[in-house]
């Protein structure tokens, strides 16, 4: 091939892919996160990459960052030539960029399959048109879970999302973290009592949720080029700056609202994290898990209720590494009904991208396999062959080297991998039914009967 002619076959600009290592570390935290929705009792779904624009543009979500993808692949703005392939903008499709907008599209055409209040899983991959750039990603895989209900929806299950949370990070291990809690009622009625109009609240909570990125001066320009005066502005940020212990923040809340004009929501929105707070107590979260942050605001639009975000403490520049809240009209938007709903996600890409970095994770060996079983001699393959079933049987993941190598040459493959023990078998072995069972990290071979070898590999792995 000339070289005029070679392939570009490097990856397309943020969508990751990845090495054994990386892959296995991404299983491993599957797995684990797994298992913890799973002990809530919260049932796997899988939603189309693909979805109608239409439905991905729910509740005001325009999409700035929306793949679009549809039949040809069109832009949605080039609208003659879609007109012309015979596409109706009913039939503009794009990839989905989160799970929970297409998750109320999906309970909206299952309503009568489903069990109220319904609790789902998904760890799917979402897409997302921005600019690719270091642990940013146009494609990568998010764990959600939420519980949606039919006209109400218990605050408790508000108050499970930080327990769940709190379990996950630390059966990782990935050091101190912190789950900080808010209401978005509390901050629409505080922003009303100070006199911000109705149609300025949702750009101002906006504004505020970019507090720790801009900084308080740029938050303060943002709110005075939305008309919001000086004095006002100032009480919002005395406001959201409120901190201590939970009960002590709590206390000032209630004492707030007892003397804010107009406090009816605000107060509603006190009394809910109220609940949820004992509920996450009651749950038996550390107290060093969890506090109320008054700047968390979340800027999605369908939030209404209880909203989250979770720090790594030390690595606050790593940003949120889960986060989700209380929403109210979402699924309705589909039906014509009220289900109120309430999740949390982890960008699990993101999140191991930073991490890795970081130093706080480190990838696993390259390869399952526990155990190599060597090549001694070509006319012994069934016997290893024999061995390797043996061993699997009894719950041992082993490669068995078919290639024909030096002894030493397979012994550092098998480092090379991650791969702690090689079986050594060669005629004297055979014919005494014994083995050399030799330990890469610590150089020790000991001589094991195969009838014991799986015993004894497995009390050397514990």
């Amino acid at each position: 091939m000339a070289k005029a002619d070679k392939i570009n076959f490097s990856t397309p600009s943020g969508f990751p892919e990845f090495l054994p290592s990386e892959k296995r570390l991404e299983l491993y935290l599957l797995d684990t996160i797994r298992r913890v929705f799973e002990s809530y009792g919260f049932t796997p779904i899988e939603t189309p990459a693909v979805e109608r624009l239409e439905v991905l543009q729910a509740k005001g979500n325009q999409g700035d960052n929306i793949i679009y993808g549809i039949d040809p692949i069109l832009p949605p703005n080039r609208q003659a030539e879609r007109d012309k392939a015979g596409e109706t903008g009913s039939e503009a499709r794009a990839l989905k960029f989160d799970q929970t907008v297409p998750l109320a599209a999906y309970i909206a055409r299952h309503l009568n399959e489903l069990t109220f209040p319904f609790a789902r899983y998904q760890m799917d991959v979402v897409f997302r048109g921005e600019r690719a750039k270091d642990g940013r990603f146009r494609q990568f895989r998010q764990c959600d879970i939420d519980v949606v209900a039919r006209r109400e929806l218990s605050l408790l299950y508000d108050a499970q999302m930080p327990a769940i949370i709190s379990e996950i990070f630390e059966a990782v291990n990935i050091g101190d973290f912190l789950i900080r809690i808010n209401n978005r009622k509390i901050l629409t009625g505080f922003f009303k009592s100070v006199g911000i109009a109705e149609n300025k609240i949702k750009s101002c909570i906006g504004i505020i949720d970019n507090l720790e990125k801009i900084g308080e001066v740029k938050v303060k320009q943002e709110l005075e080029k939305e008309g919001i005066l000086a004095d006002q502005t100032q009480k919002i940020i005395d406001f959201i700056k409120i901190d201590g212990t939970v009960d002590e923040v709590l206390d000032k809340l209630k004492h707030l609202a007892q003397n804010l004009p107009e406090a009816e929501q605000f107060s509603l929105g006190v009394a809910e994290i109220e609940t949820v707070i004992a509920g996450v107590r009651n749950l038996g979260v550390a107290e060093n898990r969890f506090c109320i942050d008054l700047a968390i605001a979340r800027g999605l639009d369908y939030y209404t209720g209880t909203v989250y975000e979770t720090t790594l403490l030390g690595h606050e520049a790593l940003g949120s590494i889960c986060s989700g809240g209380r929403y109210e009209e979402l699924v309705g938007t589909f039906i014509g009904e009220k289900m109120p709903g309430v999740g949390i996600s982890i960008g699990l890409t993101r999140l191991i991208s930073r991490l890795l970095k970081a130093g706080i994770l480190n990838t696993l060996a390259a390869t399952p396999a526990q155990v190599m079983v060597v090549n001694m001699q070509e006319d012994l393959m069934p016997i290893y062959l024999n061995v390797s079933q043996m061993l699997r049987k009894a719950g041992i993941n082993v490669i068995t080297s078919f290639d024909k190598r030096g002894l030493g040459k397979q012994f550092q493959l098998a480092e090379k991998q991650g791969i702690q023990f090689c079986i050594i078998i060669g005629s004297e072995e055979a014919a005494a039914q014994k083995s050399s069972l030799k330990d890469l990290k610590t150089g020790e071979q000991v001589e094991v009967e195969l009838a014991n070898l799986a015993e004894e590999v497995k009390r050397r792995l514990q």
